[in-house]
């Protein structure tokens, strides 16, 4: 399959190390593109359920894709979100063309792009850390039985269904969480003349226009690959919002992504990691701190 060349990509709440987490998706869909720069706009990898010990091969593939990429050259711009907040202490830090922030500017064509994961407007991140945890858990056990009734429906020949999207959208306090969250993002985005402002952390992708009294702005969120398996892509200056469910020649496509799932402890999950690290640190790669 002949690889789409994308300026931008941006991509969010993976959940690497969760069994909700689509890698073998994610795998495929890295492997169609060629793009210049991608961002991974928080929560890639989810240390908040780490201590699972859940880490198929296919997770790791997903890491080793995106390392290979920094070694050609591709611009990863690592941004941490509330899962990987761990990551926070290290923001600055730059390795070739790898580097790690918090929340960044970008300059597309002339217009810039307000980039940040979008937990800082999240209450219950900022006063009952503990509660998003515990709903962290639920959802990944949603997640599980979520698999099971879909495995039934399809032996009895019908669509998969998603529960947690179902619940989202049919509780009033969940739509109006998004609709706030999105009217702040794109009030301070405005405040600050930013063209775009592009968030994830809520799983809800979307790309549309926000009007207020102060201006206009252009929202953007690249949902997850948990439930929606989406991500935002710039090009030649348009934005596009791909969703891996609607790319049939894809999802046909035949890519040997299928790893068996292994349970790897931690110190061999560690090693792994440094492993590829040491790989990536060859002499035409500085060290920049």
């Amino acid at each position: 399959m002949k690889k789409r060349p994308v300026d931008l990509v941006v991509i969010s709440d993976v959940h690497l190390g969760t069994y909700g987490c689509h890698a073998n998706e994610l795998i495929k869909y890295l492997k169609s593109i060629k793009p210049k720069q991608i961002v991974l706009n928080g929560d890639i990898v989810d240390i908040w359920q780490f201590n699972k010990r859940f880490w198929p091969k296919s997770h790791m593939k997903v890491v080793k894709l995106l390392m290979e990429l920094i070694t050609k050259g591709v611009k990863v711009h690592y941004i941490t979100g509330n899962h990987d907040e761990m990551l926070r202490k290290f923001s600055g830090f730059t390795l070739g063309s790898f580097h790690i922030s918090n929340k960044m500017v970008l300059n597309l064509d002339g217009k810039k792009a307000w980039i940040f994961h979008g937990d800082v407007f999240d209450v219950t991140m900022q006063h009952s850390k503990w509660l998003a945890k515990l709903g962290a858990v639920g959802y990944d056990s949603l997640i599980l039985l979520n698999s099971a009734v879909n495995f039934c429906y399809k032996k009895f020949g019908k669509e998969p269904v998603s529960m947690s999207k179902k619940i989202k959208n049919s509780v009033k306090s969940a739509v109006k969480f998004i609709n706030d969250f999105e009217t702040v993002a794109a009030d301070i985005a405005i405040e600050n003349a930013f063209d775009y402002v592009v968030c994830g952390h809520i799983h809800q992708p979307e790309i549309k226009q926000i009007q207020t009294e102060k201006g206009t702005v252009k929202y953007l969120n690249s949902g997850d690959w948990v439930e929606n398996l989406t991500s935002l892509e710039y090009h030649k200056g348009q934005w596009k919002l791909y969703s891996y469910e609607e790319d049939i020649l894809l999802k046909s496509f035949d890519m040997d992504v299928n790893d068996p799932v292994d349970i790897l402890e931690k110190n061999e999950l560690f090693q792994s990691i440094m492993n590829e690290f040491k790989e990536m640190n060859s002499p035409q790669i500085e060290h920049k701190l």
